[in-house]
């Protein structure tokens, strides 16, 4: 490169960066514009950058007046092909926005959004998080729906549980002060299972506080799942053997998890009480312990011969039971009976950062626990 060449190349380069640094401070004092303005302003901007290095180098060029004067002429011809382009370009991007903006109005106001075509990748992108927005926004509402329900639910049954209780410790109280009682050992014995079992209620309603609070601390320690499991069934085996259940199953040997022991008990229990509660006579409650590739997975099988679809979405929820029919357990072996298992399990598995599931599996169902495998 000859030292002309340098030179010319310098002058433009000085003469454009001037113009561009004034171009670019003009844009940003006019940000907050339409789109429409700014588009044709980026137009202007970059004619005139090239419009300033080419009147710069004009005298270095040596160009004659003529020359100059038809080159102006160009360079403004093809500013003002520029500038429309511009515009028509900016119009499209005012268009777009503007039905963007309506659509995400719209969505205000119905909190339902469906993702359209709105020109460039940018403002697709953004008309697609809405629509995704839109989705949480409905899953959210129609779980706090159902948690709603549940609560309600939950008043209303917690107060007819606690009621029949107190009604029946009432009246064998005054029994008792009349002296009317005719055994009064088997009074006490009746007043101590009603006094523990409404106290298994109130142990299960504050598990459950604690859990809708935020408030359960975990003591993550490496747990042999296979030693939790063989304590809830010998837990469980007595209540089964008087039902006519059999449990049965096994876990992998050596298999391992990191968890709340006494928690994750409470969940083994949970299930394997729940499964017992609805099998019938004669039937088999598994509990199957393995690894896979997406953690450790614990399993109980029952024989409650099928959930429907509208019964296993609401299989988790605070206070379901499966029926409307209100059958507590009067013996209190199965817990509280407020329906409140079935939730603490899933808010201690959700803890854990795992999930819980239930399918049909004849003759009953399956509730699957997925932990995530130790690190």
């Amino acid at each position: 490169m000859t030292q002309d060449q340098v030179d010319i190349v310098l002058i433009a380069a000085g003469w454009s960066a001037a113009t561009a640094v004034v171009g670019l401070l003009v844009l940003y004092l006019s940000r907050r514009r339409s789109v429409r303005w700014l588009s044709g302003a980026v137009a202007v901007v970059a004619v005139a950058v090239v419009l300033a290095g080419m009147v710069g180098t004009a005298n270095a060029m040596f160009l004659s007046g003529h020359d100059f004067h038809v080159l102006l002429w160009v360079s403004v011809v093809a500013g003002v092909v520029a500038l429309l382009a511009g515009a028509a370009v900016g119009t499209a991007l005012s268009r777009w926005s503007h039905e963007l903006q309506d659509e995400a109005r719209r969505f205000g106001e119905s909190g339902e959004f469906t993702a359209g075509r709105h020109g460039p990748q940018e403002l697709q992108a953004i008309s697609e998080e809405l629509a995704r927005t839109s989705r949480r926004l409905q899953e959210s509402r129609q779980r706090e729906a159902r948690l709603e329900d549940s609560r309600r639910e939950l008043v209303a049954w917690v107060s007819h549980d606690l009621r029949t209780p107190l009604a029946g410790l009432r009246a064998m109280t005054e029994a008792l002060e009349d002296g009317i009682a005719e055994d009064p050992s088997r009074y006490h014995r009746q007043i101590r299972s009603e006094v523990d079992r409404m106290v298994r209620m109130v142990d299960d309603l504050f598990e459950l506080s604690r859990i809708h609070a935020g408030n359960l601390r975990l003591s993550l320690e490496p747990v042999m799942l296979g030693d939790l499991v063989s304590e809830a069934i010998a837990s469980a085996d007595p209540v089964a053997r008087a039902r006519g259940v059999r449990l049965g199953g096994g876990v992998e040997e050596g298999l391992e998890v990191v968890a709340d022991s006494a928690e994750l008990s409470r969940v083994v229990g949970n299930l394997v009480m729940n499964a017992i509660r609805h099998t019938p006579s004669d039937g088999l409650v598994e509990v199957v312990g393995r690894s896979g590739p997406d953690g450790v997975e614990l399993s109980v099988t029952d024989g409650c011969g099928g959930l429907s679809e509208e019964d296993m979405a609401r299989a988790f929820d605070v206070a379901w039971q499966g029926s409307q029919a209100r059958t507590p357990d009067v013996t209190g072996v199965f817990g509280s009976g407020a329906g409140l298992g079935l939730a603490i399990v899933r808010g201690i598995v959700e803890a854990h950062h795992g999930t819980v599931s239930v399918v049909n599996h004849a003759p009953g169902c399956r509730f699957r626990v997925q932990l995530p495998a130790p690190a």
